[in-house]
């Protein structure tokens, strides 16, 4: 097939971008390199990869015909939302709705890159599908949250009127190479603190919990749900929970650091816990994560000592 991929040259979309075309697809990557980075997709030298630098929020065509548009463009991480929060609302509604009308306007499938932001601060544990959020919409953390709800809400109202096949993947921590050492998430925080021996600063005392999925086993259930032929959401994420103090401890072990642990106060809206429900996902799509987190760290602590 010919896919096009919005935030293509970002850290998952270029992840998703290899097994596309290691899995023999033409791929189209769209990306603004606002967040993205040209790096992520320089190894690339496949004559079915087209590179096109474009901001999705503003008007875009291709005479290509294309079979499925994959819009996975926006910041991501709170640091990068907060600096750009009217650029993150626009990718969650404009470039949303740019997309949609492009795959209608090409009889192509559409799959959006949601969020467990959608579910803000969570009063359940684990969160399910059927999960409506506790979200603040106008805190620091709303631009990214209810930019995702809209584009939640305008993706099933295409489903629904416009009879458009599509697809949502509610998308949890995920970590792995390509990541920005500088992106304030925290497991590339927490590795670049104790690669340059400096102290891990954990937010809050640190009994906050998240679950982390490794990148390959999330691009995996990306690629399968858009296969398949689900249209309501699906989450995909790793439902192995740990409290954000227990990762800072791994990260130490696994490193060698003799790093300290220093508290700083919780910012605001930060979710307490934050875990899967991935039952849909086993059950429809026959997916669930495999990489151990160690695992997945050693790699993602290579790739950073590596890239010094």
């Amino acid at each position: 097939m010919k896919i096009l991929v919005t935030g293509g040259a970002g850290f998952i979309g270029s992840h998703l971008c290899d097994l596309l075309l290691e899995k023999g697809h033409i791929v189209i990557c769209v990306d603004n390199l606002i967040t993205g980075n040209r790096n992520n997709i320089s190894h690339i030298t496949s004559d079915s990869f087209i590179f096109i630098q474009h901001d999705v929020t503003k008007p875009f065509y291709t005479d290509e015909e294309v079979e499925y548009v994959l819009h996975l463009a926006s910041p991501a991480s709170p640091m990068d939302y907060q600096k750009l929060p009217i650029q993150t609302l626009k990718v969650g509604a404009l470039g949303t709705h740019n997309m949609l009308g492009l795959a209608k306007a090409k009889n192509a499938k559409f799959l959006l890159a949601s969020t467990s932001e959608v579910y803000g601060d969570p009063l359940v544990n684990p969160q399910d599908e059927g999960y409506w959020g506790n979200v603040n919409p106008i805190g620091p953390r709303g631009v990214y949250d209810e930019g995702k709800r809209f584009a939640e809400a305008i993706t099933m109202a295409y489903h629904r009127y416009h009879g458009m096949d599509t697809r949502i993947a509610r998308i949890f921590n995920t970590y792995g190479p390509r990541m920005r050492s500088d992106d304030g998430r925290v497991v590339p925080t927490f590795i670049n603190q104790a690669l340059k021996g400096g102290d891990l600063t954990v937010f809050g005392d640190g009994s906050q919990t998240r679950s982390f999925c490794y990148v390959s086993d999330l691009i995996e259930g990306i690629y399968k749900l858009m296969s398949s032929d689900i249209n309501d959401p699906i989450n995909l994420g790793n439902p192995d929970e740990m409290s954000i103090l227990e990762l800072a401890e791994t990260i130490l072990r696994v490193t060698g650091s003799d790093s300290k642990i220093t508290y700083k106060p919780l910012p605001i809206d930060d979710p307490k816990v934050r875990r899967p429900d991935i039952s849909k996902a086993k059950k429809l799509l026959g997916w669930e994560p495999q990489i151990d987190l160690e695992d997945g760290l050693r790699k993602t602590i290579r790739y950073f000592r590596e890239s010094k």
